[in-house]
């Protein structure tokens, strides 16, 4: 099945997703199916895809890093994805808080943990939503208070992905304005044994090698160096990993979209029941047809959500992420449909590996941000209309 990306990718960047999709396809969907399938994690995967360079290709060469951006970190999670193999934790380890700390930590929390994103040795998780807040970041009660020269961190989170295997959870919460008394948004780093720190893991009908959490902060006590970079760019910070996250969920659902339709395909051009493939019937043909146009419309704004979040357009790379994950979202959901209906009852037999993302392409609409709040956005910032709340 062919892909346009002539023209708008470098040959660097051809060559990239020539050489992850030949990873993605030596482990290939069975080997996600089976580490679901045994209670196990993407070591495997995730180890090699690190040593290869591929996991800290957004982060600085200095740091261990290969030099690039969200241009290339996005092409490797799409091409793992499109092979049946998605590495979830690139949205969070590498993506988010790989890009916070580098554009944002001070140069001791660079030393100490980019070159550890960059090489797979080490992992982060990202701690935002909360039981109460939501999509509203507003209302966000996890709270921290100096105490001589020390944080303490107190509150909740809900949905954090990998925290088990994570060696730090990135944990936003909301520090007091001495002048103003008002509460704003800062980011800690919080390691996975720190006393006080609970996790219990939620019980999902979601699939996946990374398990989802929700998490306690009881009374945190943290470092002054906890802190990620000024006290006062905490909003600042935040979107910048924001950005990442949504180009990053963008690449998730346009690979697994990608996947699932490529199945559909080799399916429809083979399978037989009257004189010719069902694949010549365009009852047939036209969905996929408009699942394929779809997923490469989807790429398009997520190039372009890259391109300008590595030139430093922060607010135009905001309005481009958003929109980006927004299409992919909605594209993954469709083509993953089209294809199991395309295969009909085998859709749904484990042999084909379709059924599980019935369920597990809903998280591109409704992760980080759901598709409603993007409207939202796009209907305050892009198009100037008035706020509903």
């Amino acid at each position: 099945m062919s892909t346009a990306r002539t023209a708008l990718e470098t040959e660097e960047h051809e060559a990239l997703r020539a050489a992850v999709a030949a990873l993605g396809k030596r482990y290939g969907r069975d080997y996600m199916t089976t580490v679901i399938r045994e209670g196990k994690h993407t070591d495997e995967l995730w180890a090699e895809a690190a040593k290869l360079g591929y996991l800290g290709v957004n982060l600085p060469e200095e740091y261990g890093g290969g030099g690039g951006g969200m241009a290339e970190l996005s092409i490797v999670l799409e091409e793992l994805g499109a092979a049946g193999s998605p590495l979830l934790m690139m949205i969070v380890s590498p993506a988010i808080c790989g890009t916070v700390i580098a554009r944002f930590g001070t140069e001791e929390q660079k030393r100490t943990w980019l070159p550890g994103l960059a090489d797979g040795s080490l992992t982060m998780a990202f701690g935002i939503t909360e039981p109460d807040a939501g999509s509203n970041s507003h209302r966000i009660t996890t709270t921290a208070r100096r105490d001589g020269d020390d944080w303490v961190l107190t509150g909740r989170k809900v949905f954090v992905s990998g925290v088990d295997i994570a060696d730090a959870t990135l944990i936003v919460g909301r520090t007091e304005d001495a002048r103003s008394g008002k509460l704003k948004p800062c980011l800690f780093i919080v390691p996975r044994e720190a006393p006080g720190f609970g996790r219990n893991q939620i019980d999902m009908e979601l699939h996946a090698p990374e398990k989802q959490f929700e998490l306690v902060l009881d009374d945190v006590r943290l470092p002054a160096n906890a802190l990620v970079g000024d006290e006062d760019a905490g909003l600042l910070q935040l979107f910048a990993g924001l950005n990442p996250e949504r180009i990053m969920t963008a690449a998730f659902g346009i690979g697994m979209g990608r996947f699932a339709l490529s199945r559909a395909v080799e399916y429809a051009r083979t399978r037989q029941v009257w004189k010719e493939p069902i694949g010549s019937h365009q009852a047939i043909a036209h969905p996929l047809a408009t699942a394929h146009i779809d997923l490469e419309l989807s790429r398009l704004m997520m190039q372009k959500a890259a391109r300008l979040y590595d030139e430093g357009d922060d607010i135009g790379a905001g309005e481009a992420a958003n929109m980006a994950k927004y299409a992919a979202g909605e594209a993954c959901v469709k083509a993953v449909d089209q294809a199991v209906h395309t295969l009909g009852g085998n859709g749904l037999t484990r042999e084909y590996g379709l059924a599980s993302l019935i369920t597990a392409s809903r998280v591109a609409r409704i992760a980080p941000v759901s598709r409603e709040m993007i409207l939202n956005y796009v209907s305050h910032q892009s198009l100037g209309l008035p706020k509903s709340y």
